[in-house]
């Protein structure tokens, strides 16, 4: 084989690994360069030609000719009877350049110089790669199921980019086949070595967010803002929206008439219960909607625990927690307080800390995390309610209610 058409030969690369033809040639003039060091201790003396128009690539040494018996570097220097050989009327002190077959720089050479080659390509194309989505943090984003394994799900762009939609960035209740398009926001953009690892999710705010934009014209055009938006991936979603335009309801806007606006992405979402609130910068109002749908009787905010008490009726207690303590929970990271629900209008009532040395501090935080703290308003639910809505196990439960029934039955 006296020379090698290697543009043609790779250009799989070029139409598969999006790598234009003059890169490619870059490329492989600098992976030439590093055999020739390696064989022959220096490139400096080669002149290296590729040829676009005809795919193909030739390699010319430079040496002085000196006389025979007198070489002290065979990469640099050539003897005169050997220059001969090439043209017969060289003299000493001349310059010869003799072309170099791939052939001669032997069959290992060629073997590594064609794994360097496609590292080279690959490496550029990993650094393309993440160039293109470094800067797309938090962009919408939709590619198709390529492979589905345990853990992740591996998707496919138009563009053949890997992208990986992992376990914890699903929504509990997605359920995707091969073929399927998924939507998300790119997440994370990362390095690994040299591949590039782009990460989907579906569990970020931030994917709600740009749903609201995608499907909420005055959201798109600015007139419409979130102001935050928090979720339990699934279950619940709040999001405080606002607009400068006193024309504008923007709670209205984003839900439609009869929810036909936001019935959309619920759907995406796995029929995630969503509400919005009208952002406001009274503390006191926007805690009390973000409470929603219970009424509040009156609340203290202490700035600087970052707590408040919420005082409302018996009835109103479940609706303030909600199912699972969903509302409670997302209320409290919409506003950036911790929520401490409080019944007003409870007679005999005693507050769980009162119970410290029969109940564990552990359990008793456990309960007032999900806005229980008094001991009927525990005794109000049933058993198979609290062990969902705290995790706590059956048996704990069980012995918390025998506990706080002897309490009133004494």
């Amino acid at each position: 084989m006296e020379n090698l058409a290697l543009i043609d030969s790779f250009s799989e690369f070029k139409d598969e690994k999006l790598i234009d033809r003059v890169t490619l040639m870059v490329i492989l003039e600098e992976v030439f360069r590093n055999t020739l060091k390696r064989k022959f201790g220096s490139d400096e003396n080669f002149d290296i030609i590729i040829n676009p128009d005809k795919g193909d690539l030739e390699i010319w040494r430079n040496r002085i000719v000196v006389k025979d018996g007198e070489v002290e570097d065979s990469n640099q220097e050539i003897e005169l009877k050997e220059a001969h050989k090439i043209e017969p009327d060289f003299e000493v002190g001349e310059d010869v350049s003799e072309e170099v077959k791939l052939i001669d720089l032997g069959r290992r050479s060629i073997q590594t110089l064609r794994q360097n080659l496609i590292s080279k390509i690959f490496e550029h194309d990993s650094t393309n790669t993440f160039n293109q989505f470094k800067d797309r943090s938090g962009e919408l984003f939709t590619a198709e199921v390529h492979h589905i394994r345990n853990r992740e799900i591996i998707l496919l762009d138009d563009d053949g980019n890997e992208i990986i939609l992992p376990k914890d960035r699903q929504i509990p209740n997605d359920f995707f086949r091969k073929g399927d398009n998924v939507r998300g926001v790119i997440d994370l953009v990362e390095l690994r070595g040299n591949k590039p690892r782009i990460v989907l999710s579906r569990t970020s705010p931030v994917f709600l967010e740009k749903l609201f934009e995608q499907e909420i014209p005055e959201v798109f055009d600015g007139l419409i803002t979130i102001k935050k938006a928090v979720r339990i991936p699934g279950e619940k979603a709040k999001v405080a929206v606002d607009s400068y335009d006193d024309r504008i309801d923007p709670v209205g806007a984003c839900v439609g008439m009869k929810g036909s606006r936001i019935h959309g992405i619920v759907r995406e979402l796995g029929n995630e219960n969503i509400d919005v609130i009208n952002y406001t910068n009274n503390l006191q109002l926007f805690i009390t909607r973000a409470l929603s749908p219970a009424k509040i009787n009156s609340l203290k905010i202490d700035e600087d625990t970052k707590r408040v008490q919420v005082f409302l009726n018996p009835d109103e207690v479940s609706k303030a927690i909600g199912r699972g303590g969903h509302n409670i929970r997302l209320a409290g990271k919409l506003t950036g307080y911790e929520i401490d629900v409080y019944r007003e209008g409870v007679e005999e009532d005693v507050e769980l800390t009162e119970f410290t040395d029969e109940i564990d501090a552990w359990v008793i935080e456990e309960f007032k995390k999900v806005g229980l703290d008094t001991a009927k308003s525990i005794l109000e639910l049933d058993i198979a309610d609290l062990i969902k809505r705290t995790d706590l196990e059956e048996e704990t439960v069980k012995e918390v209610f025998k506990i706080l029934n002897a309490e009133f039955e004494e």
